[in-house]
């Protein structure tokens, strides 16, 4: 007999360190299963437009990912993209003008720039925070505000494993941190962008 392990709906918060921006996200976690449900606020930067956006994301039995629906607003416009994973492994992906059909090569994780949240996902599958480990993956990158989608490579490395907290490092491109993540996977801080409170 299998035992399921649900957990009580539970509410994490991020704030940017050093910058203004916020996530808060309300999850429902059973075993490896997780479905989500976000809200991310960013300030103007130089360079960057203020955004808003939310999002709902579940993730499938295995904890790889399955589905997300993601709105951004910015000062000038609204946009809205969904993006799921069948289980033969093919990615949809709709603007609302058709759906689009890749195989986004090989992916089994998305990652929404500026989102500590998906950085949990791929941490918490492959398990990180218990076992130490190395994996690059090829991820389904969406960016923010203009919700543009691409196939980008992604390395988790464990640098730490303890009973309440351990440290994984993330790289994507040209940026790399140390992140502390909780006995249960989530991010805890992520320097120099974000800390939870």
């Amino acid at each position: 007999m299998t035992t399921t392990i649900t957990r009580k709906p539970t509410i994490l918060t991020w704030q940017g360190i050093g910058s203004a921006r916020l996530e808060s996200v309300r999850l429902l976690v059973a075993d490896s299963r997780l479905r989500a449900s976000g809200r991310m606020i960013a300030a103007a930067t130089a360079g960057t437009e203020a955004y808003s956006a939310s999002y709902e994301a579940a993730t499938d039995q295995s904890g790889g990912f399955h589905r997300l629906l993601i709105r951004a607003t910015t000062a000038e416009e609204e946009r809205q993209i969904s993006v799921n994973r069948t289980e033969d492994g093919t990615w949809l992906i709709d603007r609302g003008q058709g759906t689009e059909r890749s195989a986004c090569g090989g992916a089994l994780e998305v990652d929404v720039a500026g989102s500590v949240l998906f950085n949990s996902l791929p941490i918490r599958r492959l398990g990180l925070h218990r076992e130490a480990g190395r994996h690059e993956l090829p991820v389904v990158y969406v960016s923010l505000p203009d919700l543009s989608v691409r196939v980008s490579q992604q390395t988790y490395t464990t640098v730490s494993v303890g009973d309440d907290t351990s440290v994984i490092n993330y790289t994507h491109e040209e940026f790399t941190a140390d992140m502390t993540v909780d006995g249960t996977g989530f991010v805890v801080e992520c320097p120099p962008l974000v800390r939870r409170v």
